[in-house]
Protein backbone atom coordinates (compact mmCIF):
# COMPACT_ATOMS: atom_id res chain seq x y z
CA UNK A 1 0.00 0.00 0.00
CA UNK A 2 1.10 3.22 -0.86
CA UNK A 3 0.39 5.04 2.66
CA UNK A 4 2.56 2.10 4.30
CA UNK A 5 5.58 2.84 1.96
CA UNK A 6 5.57 6.60 3.07
CA UNK A 7 8.35 7.69 5.65
CA UNK A 8 6.25 8.81 8.00
CA UNK A 9 9.95 9.46 10.30
CA UNK A 10 10.75 11.68 7.29
CA UNK A 11 8.19 13.85 7.20
CA UNK A 12 7.73 14.84 10.44
CA UNK A 13 11.50 15.09 10.29
CA UNK A 14 11.00 17.79 7.99
CA UNK A 15 7.83 19.37 9.48
CA UNK A 16 9.16 22.75 11.17
CA UNK A 17 10.15 23.67 7.21
CA UNK A 18 6.85 22.96 6.08
CA UNK A 19 4.93 24.56 8.81
CA UNK A 20 7.57 27.66 7.69
CA UNK A 21 6.17 27.47 4.55
CA UNK A 22 2.50 27.29 5.65
CA UNK A 23 2.49 30.24 7.31
CA UNK A 24 4.01 32.52 4.55
CA UNK A 25 0.80 30.74 2.34
CA UNK A 26 -1.65 31.75 4.99
CA UNK A 27 0.35 35.33 5.45
CA UNK A 28 -0.20 35.65 1.86
CA UNK A 29 -3.72 34.37 1.31
CA UNK A 30 -4.97 36.46 4.34
CA UNK A 31 -3.73 39.69 2.20
CA UNK A 32 -4.94 38.47 -0.90
CA UNK A 33 -8.28 37.88 0.09
CA UNK A 34 -8.64 40.87 2.09
CA UNK A 35 -7.65 42.86 -0.58
CA UNK A 36 -9.80 40.92 -3.44
CA UNK A 37 -13.04 41.23 -1.27
CA UNK A 38 -12.26 45.03 -1.13
CA UNK A 39 -11.61 45.20 -4.99
CA UNK A 40 -14.72 43.27 -5.61
CA UNK A 41 -16.99 45.51 -3.70
CA UNK A 42 -16.11 48.86 -4.42
CA UNK A 43 -15.57 47.81 -8.28
CA UNK A 44 -19.10 45.30 -8.10
CA UNK A 45 -20.76 48.35 -7.18
CA UNK A 46 -19.48 50.61 -9.56
CA UNK A 47 -20.43 48.50 -12.40
CA UNK A 48 -23.72 47.78 -10.98
CA UNK A 49 -24.20 51.14 -10.74
CA UNK A 50 -22.95 51.97 -14.27
CA UNK A 51 -20.71 54.87 -12.85
CA UNK A 52 -19.12 56.87 -16.01
CA UNK A 53 -15.67 55.94 -17.01
CA UNK A 54 -15.12 54.03 -13.70
CA UNK A 55 -17.01 51.25 -14.93
CA UNK A 56 -15.71 51.14 -18.15
CA UNK A 57 -12.14 50.97 -16.87
CA UNK A 58 -13.15 48.22 -14.17
CA UNK A 59 -14.52 46.03 -17.06
CA UNK A 60 -11.28 46.27 -19.08
CA UNK A 61 -9.47 45.22 -15.55
CA UNK A 62 -12.11 42.07 -15.34
CA UNK A 63 -11.79 41.34 -18.67
CA UNK A 64 -8.19 41.27 -19.04
CA UNK A 65 -7.38 39.56 -15.57
CA UNK A 66 -10.28 36.63 -16.09
CA UNK A 67 -9.36 35.84 -19.59
CA UNK A 68 -5.31 35.73 -19.19
CA UNK A 69 -3.64 32.93 -17.05
CA UNK A 70 -2.60 34.25 -13.42
CA UNK A 71 0.93 32.55 -14.35
CA UNK A 72 1.78 34.63 -17.04
CA UNK A 73 0.17 37.54 -14.50
CA UNK A 74 2.65 36.46 -11.81
CA UNK A 75 5.14 36.10 -14.46
CA UNK A 76 4.53 39.89 -15.87
CA UNK A 77 4.92 41.76 -12.12
CA UNK A 78 7.76 39.77 -11.22
CA UNK A 79 10.14 39.79 -14.44
CA UNK A 80 8.26 42.18 -17.00
CA UNK A 81 7.66 45.33 -14.46
CA UNK A 82 11.46 45.56 -14.15
CA UNK A 83 11.89 46.93 -17.49
CA UNK A 84 9.72 49.60 -16.58
CA UNK A 85 11.66 50.52 -13.75
CA UNK A 86 9.42 48.98 -11.29
CA UNK A 87 11.06 45.81 -9.07
CA UNK A 88 8.67 43.59 -6.93
CA UNK A 89 10.08 41.37 -4.32
CA UNK A 90 8.56 37.51 -4.78
CA UNK A 91 6.98 38.48 -1.21
CA UNK A 92 5.07 41.83 -2.95
CA UNK A 93 4.32 39.97 -5.47
CA UNK A 94 3.11 36.43 -4.34
CA UNK A 95 0.23 38.59 -2.68
CA UNK A 96 -0.35 41.48 -5.10
CA UNK A 97 -1.22 38.97 -7.65
CA UNK A 98 -3.59 36.65 -6.14
CA UNK A 99 -5.11 39.73 -5.00
CA UNK A 100 -5.52 41.45 -8.40
CA UNK A 101 -6.94 38.23 -9.94
CA UNK A 102 -9.28 37.21 -7.10
CA UNK A 103 -10.30 41.10 -7.04
CA UNK A 104 -11.34 40.55 -10.91
CA UNK A 105 -13.32 37.69 -9.92
CA UNK A 106 -15.19 39.28 -6.71
CA UNK A 107 -15.72 42.23 -8.97
CA UNK A 108 -18.25 40.00 -10.75
CA UNK A 109 -19.56 38.14 -7.92
CA UNK A 110 -20.44 41.20 -6.28
CA UNK A 111 -21.49 43.52 -9.31
CA UNK A 112 -24.28 40.37 -9.96
CA UNK A 113 -25.23 40.28 -6.26
CA UNK A 114 -25.68 43.98 -6.33
CA UNK A 115 -27.70 43.52 -9.32
CA UNK A 116 -30.15 40.67 -7.94
CA UNK A 117 -31.28 42.84 -5.05
CA UNK A 118 -35.11 43.65 -6.67
CA UNK A 119 -35.24 47.09 -7.90
CA UNK A 120 -38.47 47.62 -5.48
CA UNK A 121 -35.99 47.12 -2.10
CA UNK A 122 -34.21 50.24 -3.61
CA UNK A 123 -37.19 52.25 -4.91
CA UNK A 124 -38.43 51.58 -1.01
CA UNK A 125 -35.47 52.97 0.34
CA UNK A 126 -35.23 56.63 -1.88
CA UNK A 127 -39.00 56.78 -1.01
CA UNK A 128 -38.11 56.31 2.77
CA UNK A 129 -36.02 59.37 2.17
CA UNK A 130 -32.39 57.68 1.97
CA UNK A 131 -29.84 59.02 -0.36
CA UNK A 132 -28.76 56.66 -3.30
CA UNK A 133 -25.35 55.86 -1.09
CA UNK A 134 -27.39 55.78 1.88
CA UNK A 135 -29.79 53.56 -0.01
CA UNK A 136 -27.18 51.18 -1.03
CA UNK A 137 -25.18 50.57 2.22
CA UNK A 138 -28.61 50.22 4.10
CA UNK A 139 -30.63 48.15 1.59
CA UNK A 140 -28.20 47.40 -1.56
CA UNK A 141 -25.26 45.73 0.34
CA UNK A 142 -26.72 43.46 2.72
CA UNK A 143 -28.97 41.98 0.40
CA UNK A 144 -26.67 41.91 -2.10
CA UNK A 145 -23.37 40.69 -0.26
CA UNK A 146 -25.49 37.61 0.90
CA UNK A 147 -26.35 36.89 -2.85
CA UNK A 148 -23.18 37.33 -3.48
CA UNK A 149 -21.41 35.06 -0.94
CA UNK A 150 -21.73 31.43 -2.34
CA UNK A 151 -19.77 32.85 -5.92
CA UNK A 152 -17.23 34.41 -3.28
CA UNK A 153 -16.56 31.65 -1.48
CA UNK A 154 -15.44 29.79 -4.60
CA UNK A 155 -13.02 32.22 -5.39
CA UNK A 156 -11.64 33.17 -1.67
CA UNK A 157 -10.25 29.63 -2.02
CA UNK A 158 -9.19 29.69 -5.41
CA UNK A 159 -6.89 32.65 -4.32
CA UNK A 160 -5.47 30.22 -1.50
CA UNK A 161 -5.09 27.67 -3.93
CA UNK A 162 -3.47 29.97 -6.50
CA UNK A 163 -0.47 30.57 -4.45
CA UNK A 164 1.33 27.62 -4.42
CA UNK A 165 1.97 28.86 -7.84
CA UNK A 166 4.36 31.26 -6.27
CA UNK A 167 7.18 28.47 -6.73
CA UNK A 168 7.49 29.50 -9.62
CA UNK A 169 8.99 32.62 -9.14
CA UNK A 170 11.18 31.12 -5.74
CA UNK A 171 8.68 32.55 -3.14
CA UNK A 172 9.30 30.22 -0.20
CA UNK A 173 5.62 29.22 -0.07
CA UNK A 174 4.19 25.48 1.21
CA UNK A 175 4.65 24.22 -2.68
CA UNK A 176 7.91 25.96 -2.62
CA UNK A 177 9.51 24.52 0.60
CA UNK A 178 8.05 21.15 -0.08
CA UNK A 179 9.64 21.14 -3.89
CA UNK A 180 13.29 22.01 -2.53
CA UNK A 181 13.21 19.38 0.19
CA UNK A 182 12.15 16.89 -2.46
CA UNK A 183 14.72 18.17 -4.68
CA UNK A 184 18.02 17.95 -2.35
CA UNK A 185 16.00 13.99 -0.69
CA UNK A 186 14.82 12.82 -3.57
CA UNK A 187 11.51 11.71 -1.67
CA UNK A 188 8.87 13.60 -3.71
CA UNK A 189 5.87 10.97 -2.43
CA UNK A 190 6.47 12.45 1.10
CA UNK A 191 6.23 16.11 0.04
CA UNK A 192 3.73 16.00 -2.26
CA UNK A 193 1.62 13.65 -0.12
CA UNK A 194 2.13 16.21 2.98
CA UNK A 195 1.06 19.29 0.85
CA UNK A 196 -1.88 17.92 -0.80
CA UNK A 197 -2.85 17.03 2.96
CA UNK A 198 -2.43 20.82 4.67
CA UNK A 199 -4.07 22.35 1.32
CA UNK A 200 -6.79 19.65 1.52
CA UNK A 201 -7.38 21.13 5.53
CA UNK A 202 -6.82 24.49 4.93
CA UNK A 203 -9.38 24.25 2.21
CA UNK A 204 -11.97 22.13 3.87
CA UNK A 205 -11.30 24.44 7.13
CA UNK A 206 -11.95 27.78 4.86
CA UNK A 207 -15.04 26.23 3.60
CA UNK A 208 -16.96 25.12 6.69
CA UNK A 209 -16.00 28.71 8.43
CA UNK A 210 -17.36 30.51 5.35
CA UNK A 211 -20.22 28.24 4.55
CA UNK A 212 -21.35 28.81 8.56
CA UNK A 213 -21.02 32.04 7.68
CA UNK A 214 -23.20 31.91 5.14
CA UNK A 215 -26.09 30.23 6.99
CA UNK A 216 -25.53 32.58 9.74
CA UNK A 217 -26.12 35.52 7.47
CA UNK A 218 -28.74 33.56 5.16
CA UNK A 219 -31.56 35.91 3.36
CA UNK A 220 -34.59 34.68 5.21
CA UNK A 221 -36.44 33.40 2.35
CA UNK A 222 -33.19 30.85 1.76
CA UNK A 223 -33.75 29.69 5.55
CA UNK A 224 -35.29 26.14 5.62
Amino acid sequence: MIVASVDWGFIWAHLPELLRGLRRTLEVSAIAIAGAFAIGLVLGAVRAYRVPVVSQLAAVYVEVIRNTPILVQIFFLFYGLPQFGIRLTPYTTAWLSVMVWGGAFNTENFRAGFEAVPFRYREAGLALGFSRIATFFRVTLPIGGRIALPSSINTYISVLKNTSLMTAIGFPELTNVARSIAAVTFRDAEMLLMTAVIYLALVWTLSAGIRLLEGHLALPEDVR
